[in-house]
């Protein structure tokens, strides 16, 4: 399936693109150069130093002082806060996440553990006992069943022709009864 646009299209209406993102970044950089000229003007007065005298200039500079340890107070307090809520925000992810159940889980290790001391690490020093679980279980005699049924060798070519056909069904079937008669 070939495309409507052309590539010579597609990198003219990309360049096209671009350049007005660019115009709008440029005038959105002036616009916000402006608004903070603008408001510097409204909350700050110009100041007027010509012609005080020596004990003026001190008021004023104790009074810009004081105004600029009140801003930096405020902007203290405004930085705390922001950091208590980003402190605040970050364990409430934490939160989510683990009630979701999506964090990785370690890889578990085997570990061989006697029954002594798993007693001992859940009991701690209430365990006195000793279990030993091999020492309950029952001994059991090993039958020899090779004794039992003795092995014929023989030709096997003749095993085969005298079983072969409904006489030897019968053979099997008569010989697998009469040991159990016996």
């Amino acid at each position: 399936r070939k495309s409507k646009i052309t590539a010579s299209r597609k990198l003219l209406l990309k360049s096209l693109m671009l350049a007005k993102a660019k115009e709008e970044w440029d005038q959105e950089i002036v616009d916000k150069q402006a608004e903070k000229e603008r408001y510097l003007s409204e909350r700050v007065t110009p100041l007027h130093t010509s012609g005080l005298s020596l004990s003026q200039l001190q008021d004023l500079c104790r009074e810009l002082h004081e105004k600029v340890e009140i801003v930096d107070e405020e902007r203290y307090d405004i930085e705390a806060k922001c950091n208590h809520n980003m402190r605040e925000i970050k364990d409430l992810k934490i939160k989510v996440l683990d009630l979701r159940g999506k964090f990785k889980r370690p890889p578990l290790r085997r570990v061989r553990v006697s029954a002594d001391a798993m007693l001992r690490a859940l009991l701690g020093s209430k365990h006195k006992v000793s279990m030993d679980l091999r020492a309950n279980l029952k001994s059991v005699k090993k039958e020899d069943t090779e004794k039992e049924r003795p092995v014929e060798v023989g030709d096997w070519r003749k095993n085969v022709e005298a079983m072969s056909g409904m006489e030897g069904r019968k053979k099997m079937f008569d010989a697998a009864k009469s040991p159990t008669g016996q």
